[in-house]
């Protein structure tokens, strides 16, 4: 009976030890599980928001630009113009939000179609589209109007066409600079540097804002932007344009300090100016399409002027 037992009881022996091995691995992910649970709520409470699913959804939004640029730049288009058509109707829906009555369908159209008629067009094309963006959107609001539909007050209605007008003028227009700039010969490599100076800036600014972070840049429209967190987006900006000036455009070293300097100041104004609209509409992010993010829009805010930036300076050394 002794011998048969013996290799029950190796088995008894073994079996608990692997038990006693998995409880306490289970005991050590859920001990990591809480930390990182831990660490991620101190960095949102600290950044205002899921920086993890901001690094995903960043990462997707870029990887797609980065690919169109380098492969086949036509693809831009199509990128560019899905996103300034949710940025128009974040923001047209917004402006309702706050009381305007602001078409959306005719400001995502109006919006989407200045893209081609810039990239095929160029320049004239450009300022042509926008001029006919701001008149289609102003006739839809006026034939709504002539329908029943919307506010019959002089003071009501101007409002409205200044908002839509204000869309196109922000959204579309300063979007249609990364489409112009683009269609250059070349252009798509200044394109992927200004975005990935714009990306460096954020980065910068993050990474030093969430460890040396103490002094409010601008506390009454953005609390959590710290003057050590421009300090922080400075150096990045000014270090990607060099490296993307010498190694990317073809341009002196020199070019790169202009070019990062140049970048990190219009997109920190862009930031601070989305803020502002959103202080002043009352609301904390234009829309939650994207986790992390809040909107489209709140991803563009610095890209936007960041744009017409880069096209602009693209321009001067062409």
């Amino acid at each position: 009976m002794t011998a048969p037992n013996r290799p029950a009881r190796r088995r008894r022996g073994i079996q608990a030890q692997v038990d006693q091995r998995r409880t306490e691995l289970q005991a050590q992910v859920r001990a990591a599980r809480e930390h990182f649970d831990e660490t991620q709520e101190r960095i949102n409470a600290r950044t205002g928001r899921n920086l993890l699913f901001a690094v995903v959804v960043g990462l997707a939004l870029g990887g797609g630009m980065i690919l169109s640029l380098v492969f086949v730049k036509q693809l831009f288009l199509v990128i560019a113009a899905l996103l300034i058509g949710f940025g128009a109707v974040e923001l047209a829906g917004a402006l309702r939000h706050a009381g305007r009555d602001v078409p959306r369908t005719a400001s995502v159209i109006a919006a989407v179609l200045l893209l081609p008629v810039t990239y095929w067009l160029g320049g004239v094309g450009q300022w042509l589209g926008i001029a006919g963006a701001i008149l289609f959107v102003t006739l839809w609001r006026l034939a709504e109007l002539a329908l029943g539909r919307g506010a019959r007050e002089r003071n009501g209605l101007l409002l409205d066409l200044g908002a839509g007008a204000f869309i196109q003028l922000y959204v579309a227009l300063l979007g249609s600079c990364a489409v112009a700039l683009t269609a250059r010969d070349g252009g798509e490599w200044w394109t992927l540097a200004f975005l990935v100076i714009v990306v460096a800036t954020d980065v910068g600014a993050y990474a030093s804002g969430l460890t040396f972070g103490k002094h409010p840049m601008a506390p009454r429209i953005s609390p959590k932007k710290t003057w050590e967190g421009f300090a922080g987006s400075v150096l990045a900006a000014l270090i990607a344009g060099v490296l993307l000036a010498v190694f990317a455009l073809g341009q002196p070293w020199w070019f790169g300090l202009i070019l990062g300097a140049v970048l990190v100041v219009t997109a920190t104004v862009g930031d601070l100016t989305e803020s502002l609209i959103k202080r002043d509409l009352g609301i904390k992010d234009i829309s939650s399409w994207l986790p992390g993010h809040g909107g489209f829009l709140d991803r563009l805010d610095s890209i936007l002027p960041s744009a017409a930036a880069a096209y602009a300076l693209f321009l001067l050394v062409g």
